[in-house]
């Protein structure tokens, strides 16, 4: 494809295929992305081939090798060979033009004019027919139809001076216009697919982080030796040999060894990471001085590296709701070129000027009209915006979170894991008069021996250090949000957050003082509770957790209030807790930027409140349905849509989902060495590969950036356009000038898209 007239035309075809819901297609990669309303399958993929054949496109398969771009012929770039071609028939024919400048004045004879012209004119010139044709047949336009038509018209009407003129006579021809202009949009297309090339430079090299080959243990079964392996060979389960200095050839986990791996192409991370026996790795990344044997967890499209691949080219692929502009433009550009192209030779014929001149100018039209940079502008500063953030550890989905993430002047946080380090350590069990403490550590710890959450597992590994002797606890259920409940030794128990003491009834006035000391100091408070005879609960113990902040975080949330963003901060800890909490990270109650005490499922209320532009009223949960209360709901729905804040969303969970996809950007913080939570990563719109806040303020700046270049090359796109064709259809430009600035104006707007590519986050 050549121009934004292709992309609609692609478009169209293949929307018009049954069973297709969606269709988007991609000037700067080629390449089309096809939603289809059922599972695919051989003929469906056939016919939509067929389709693109049809529309006069040759169809590629998306993992088809590209050509080699390094082929050469004696030195010289095979795809720069037709260039050269036309750059040595040109040159005789332009030569004459230079001479005038130095006031001499000669002319080829004509019949060496015709030899040189006529090569370029159908031969070099042969792609700009079979797609001009193409578009006829279907009734639309793109570049090539112009560029054939005004060279056409111009090789026509030299051939047509040549032989009506008498013998001997000297005739201007114009085959230097047609040659030149021809060979111009050559090397503009030349040029810009060397520049397009580097827009795809991240994903190449993200592919180019895998191995060919793995060392692969023996198992003593099949294999007794170990033995060399393609990596497209290995299975989850496998045990690999991974030797200092060589890439991790899959996901896995260390069994044994110690070393380093530089995961900085995954995460944008420059220090190496520790790897020791229970580590994960992840393929790509590169080892250390140390040998390390592995069991592979993780392979082909189930890998990290494969989906960060994924994720790039998704996005890259994708268009940009400012895209939907250019593509109206798109649509009508052409004919109404043309239109103008026709009007410019009446309007000439008519005010008495030679037939020759009036072509002239309307070739002038024809040529300088340019589809192309209109439809390189948005495509190529995607491709380069999210190729430099992911090397930088920023995964954007789409285009549409990285256009929209520039206009984010809100930004909400998860607290745990988020701004804190999500490693949470029991500090205290204070247990009421005759409770013996250690006692009331093992039932905890009974209660919460399967359960995931950060504070299970600090009471686990407490108990494990203090060496106490842990039961077995039956029909465990967890409360979402609220806590677990279960039986250890024959007494039924429970263990949750204050609020859902609260709902239980629970007297805890004898824990009184150590709750206010507790929640006083910022710790996150839990109360262990047993079910009365009569139904009731008692208190037993107060355990008490504490949490640090991430070393970055207080420079993050000071770099973000610095560009004039309002912070807000959501936790399911207790108000004093997360006051402590927000006091270290330098967040401020007095301008609301503390919501505390809201359950997972609130947090994308909180959200949706937040980008109503109604934070300063009061949060209210519902009893059951983990919503708003009245009047939260059909007005905040309302307002919303009338407009308020535009929200960013950050956070690492499975319990952030909703809130991340509510948010009108979603940035999910991975953790597990590029892991993550695969639900998190998915209802975000942008993934951060490592746990470092700092991330978000570079996420916003890229997207910032990358907007720019956007709205820089559709300007000038529309700006070559506005210019250039009424200064030719005025006669100010000749047909080789018009020709050149075509050729420039594609190159510029790549290479412009091409400047992002030196972006780096803030120190």
């Amino acid at each position: 494809m050549t121009c934004a007239s292709c992309v609609s035309r692609v478009e169209r075809v293949l929307k018009r295929q049954s069973g297709v819901s969606e269709a988007t297609v991609n000037l700067a990669t080629e390449s089309a992305r096809v939603v289809l309303t059922e599972p695919a399958d051989a003929d469906a993929l056939a016919r939509i081939k067929r389709a693109v054949r049809d529309a006069g496109y040759e169809p590629r398969a998306l993992d088809e090798p590209e050509e080699d771009q390094t082929a050469s012929w004696h030195g010289i770039p095979r795809d720069f060979l037709p260039v050269l071609a036309g750059l040595v028939l040109s040159a005789p024919l332009a030569l004459p033009m230079l001479g005038d400048l130095f006031g001499q004045h000669w002319m080829l004879p004509a019949w060496v004019q015709f030899l040189l012209a006529t090569p370029v004119q159908f031969w070099l010139g042969a792609r700009f027919y079979k797609a001009g044709w193409h578009a006829l047949k279907a009734m639309t336009g793109n570049m090539e139809l112009l560029v054939a038509i005004g060279t056409t018209a111009g090789w026509a009407l030299s051939t047509w001076l040549w032989l009506r003129a008498d013998a001997g006579e000297m005739v201007h021809l114009y085959y230097e216009g047609s040659a030149v202009v021809i060979t111009l949009v050559l090397l503009g297309k030349w040029l810009e697919a060397r520049a397009k090339r580097q827009t795809t430079s991240a994903i190449r090299a993200l592919h180019a982080l895998r191995p060919e080959r793995a060392h692969l243990l023996p198992d003593g079964v099949r294999r007794t030796d170990e033995t060399d392996v393609a990596v497209d060979e290995l299975l989850a389960g496998d045990e690999v040999r991974v030797l200092p200095g060589e890439r991790f050839p899959a996901d896995g986990e260390v069994l044994d060894g110690h070393s380093q791996a530089d995961e900085s192409m995954l995460t944008g991370e420059s220090m190496p990471v520790p790897k020791s026996p229970g580590d994960r790795v992840t393929g790509g990344s590169l080892n250390g001085d140390g040998s390390l044997r592995v069991r592979v967890s993780a392979v082909g499209a189930q890998s990290v590296l494969a989906r960060i691949i994924a994720l790039v080219q998704d996005a890259q692929a994708g268009k940009a709701p400012v895209q939907r502009l250019v593509d109206r433009v798109a649509a009508v550009f052409v004919p109404a070129v043309l239109v103008i192209a026709a009007l410019t030779l009446g309007v000439w014929l008519w005010v008495g000027s030679p037939v020759e001149e009036a072509l002239l100018h309307a070739v002038a039209v024809l040529v300088i009209a340019c589809p192309c940079a209109l439809g390189l502008a948005t495509p190529a500063a995607i491709m380069a915006g999210t190729g430099v953030a992911a090397r930088h550890g920023i995964l954007i989905k789409d285009a549409e979170a990285l256009e929209t993430a520039h206009r984010v002047d809100t930004v909400a946080f998860d607290k745990t894991g988020t701004l804190t380090e999500g490693h949470p350590r029991l500090l205290s069990v204070e247990g009421v008069a005759g409770v013996d403490e250690l006692a009331a550590l093992g039932a905890a710890a009974a209660l919460q021996a399967h359960s995931a959450h950060p504070l299970a597992q600090a009471v686990r590994e407490a108990a494990l250090t203090r060496g106490v002797d842990v039961a077995e606890a039956v029909d465990v259920q967890a409360v979402p949000g609220r806590g677990l409940q279960g039986q250890v030794q024959g007494t039924t128990l429970a263990l949750g957050s204050v609020r859902w003491m609260g709902e239980l009834s629970v007297d805890l006035s004898l824990l009184q003082d150590a709750l206010a000391r507790q929640q006083t100091s910022g710790a996150t408070v839990s109360v262990l509770a047993t079910q009365l005879p009569s139904g009731g609960w008692a208190a037993l113990a107060l355990l008490a957790f504490g949490d640090e902040p991430k070393a970055g975080s207080a420079q993050a949330i000071a770099q973000l209030r610095k560009r004039g963003l309002k912070l807000v901060m959501v936790s399911g800890d207790n108000q004093p807790a997360a006051l402590a909490m927000a006091r270290r990270l330098g967040l401020r109650e007095d301008l609301g930027e503390v919501i505390a005490e809201v359950l997972p499922g609130d947090k994308a209320a909180v959200i949706a409140r937040l980008r109503a532009g109604a934070e300063g009223q009061e949060f209210t949960a519902g009893p059951s349905q983990g919503e708003f209360a009245p009047p939260w709901g059909a007005a905040t729905r309302a307002a919303a849509e009338r407009g308020g804040h535009v929200v960013a969303m950050v956070g690492d969970g499975v319990n952030d989902a909703p809130a991340l996809a509510a948010a009108d950007v979603g940035m999910a913080m991975s953790h597990a060495q590029g892991g993550g939570s695969d639900v998190a990563m998915h209802a975000a719109g942008i993934t951060l590969m490592r746990g470092d806040p700092a991330l978000v303020a570079a996420s916003l700046d890229i997207s910032r950036r990358t907007v720019a270049k956007i709205r820089q090359n559709l300007f000038w796109a529309f700006f070559y356009n506005a210019a250039g064709i009424p200064l030719a259809a005025l006669g100010y430009l000749s047909p080789v000038v018009a020709g050149a600035a075509m050729a420039l104006s594609s190159v510029s707007v790549v290479t412009n898209a091409l400047l992002l590519k030196r972006w780096k986050p803030d120190a």
